[in-house]
């Protein structure tokens, strides 16, 4: 626990549209209550020569920044760095994105979960082979293989039928698409705390409806398509989220903190959709770094907890290591030191899970 009267500066360096949205000023005023001070890292200058801080909180890609990150953990052990470059990269390809997933065991719930069936397309030759896709039921989503937050890798389209795959640019993930009752579930991740949202997403699609279209449509006009049915009372009970039963929290919340685990991510949100086919199969269709908190209810205090955590957990590290320094010299030269865990090194610097500590609207979308 930090002393009484103690400060800490936690560094961000975020991009001026993420900025905006995530440092505001409710966030900034309840953080300085609690004794942190949120600092804006200058990006013009070496990370090196600011500071000093207690955490370095950043959502910046590239060599460059990477060089920086490391230079500055070298000089300042003790300093977190949330979240490590490495563990984020993970998230940039949609499918090592999902592997994750595959990977995790969540027992003792009636409930399941798993990723769509997809595949990964190179080129527009292989594209065009029948083995290739044929797996695959239509429709299936296309996204771009690389998630890495630009306008480009956002662009998505809902695949209907063989002719819609012309359209393509590789390389491409296909991801089929499930039928899940037009609501999608978002869960934000901050540290040990789990918060689970319900948002509308894109209708169903029936065989007979599906029969009617063709080729391909972006996500933006599949969200049109439907507009001519908004009068339908039979829509707007379809779309009602509050008759939308949530997901089981302990399943959902055990789902998160194996994830966060398995990734060494701090923070991220998942998205989850229910497949309709089985009640109670839940698959995860996109994982996101540093999303949207803001959309997130009381965003403000949830974040706040969790830098308190962050550095009080990075004073407790240097009090047990001082102590344990202390101890070894004067115990003398022949006491052999303890064994150190392997990820001690990393969760000091990274603030990474296996050693660490425990503790904007409605969207129609399928994933972000």
């Amino acid at each position: 626990m930090a002393e009484p009267g103690r400060r800490f500066a936690i560094g961000y360096a975020l991009l001026p549209k993420k900025r905006e949205s995530f440092i505001q000023e409710s966030l900034v005023s309840l953080a300085q209550e609690r004794g942190i001070d949120l600092v804006q890292i200058d990006t013009d200058r070496p990370l090196v020569d600011q500071g000093p801080f207690d955490c370095v909180l950043h959502k910046l890609y590239g060599e460059d920044w990477k060089k920086q990150l490391q230079e500055f953990s070298l000089r300042n052990p003790n300093a977190r760095i949330v979240d490590p470059p490495a563990a984020i990269e993970r998230l940039h390809n949609r499918i090592s994105m999902l592997q994750v997933v595959s990977e995790l065991k969540v027992e003792n719930h009636e409930d399941t979960f798993g990723i769509p069936k997809q595949i990964v397309i190179y080129d527009s030759e292989t594209l065009g082979e029948l083995p290739a896709w044929e797996p695959l039921k239509f429709p299936v989503i296309a996204k771009p293989l690389v998630a890495d937050g630009s306008a480009k890798s956002h662009k998505m389209s809902l695949v209907f039928n063989q002719d819609g795959l012309k359209k393509l640019k590789p390389p491409i993930v296909l991801q089929e698409f499930v039928n899940h009752g037009g609501v999608i579930f978002k869960v934000y991740v901050v540290g040990e705390y789990v918060k689970c949202v319900k948002r509308k997403s894109l209708p169903d699609v029936s065989e007979e409806k599906l029969k009617s279209l063709e080729g391909s449509l972006s996500f933006s006009q599949v969200s049109n398509i439907t507009t001519g049915e908004r009068n339908d009372d039979k829509y707007y009970k379809m779309m009602h989220l509050e008759d939308k039963e949530m997901p089981p929290q302990s399943f959902i919340t055990d789902i998160a903190r194996g994830l966060r685990r398995g990734m060494k991510l701090n923070l991220f949100n998942f998205d989850v959709i229910r497949d309709i086919r089985i009640g109670n199969r839940y698959l995860v269709i996109d994982i996101n770094y540093f999303p949207g908190y803001a959309k997130m209810p009381s965003y403000e205090t949830v974040l706040t907890d969790f830098f308190w955590d962050i550095v009080n957990q990075k004073e407790t590290d240097a009090l047990v290591t001082s102590l344990k320094n202390d101890g070894e010299s004067e115990a003398g030269s022949d006491r052999r030191p303890s064994p150190k865990n392997s990820c001690d090194k990393d969760s000091r610097k990274y603030g990474s899970d296996d050693c660490c500590l425990d503790g904007e609207g409605e969207e129609i979308t399928i994933s972000s």
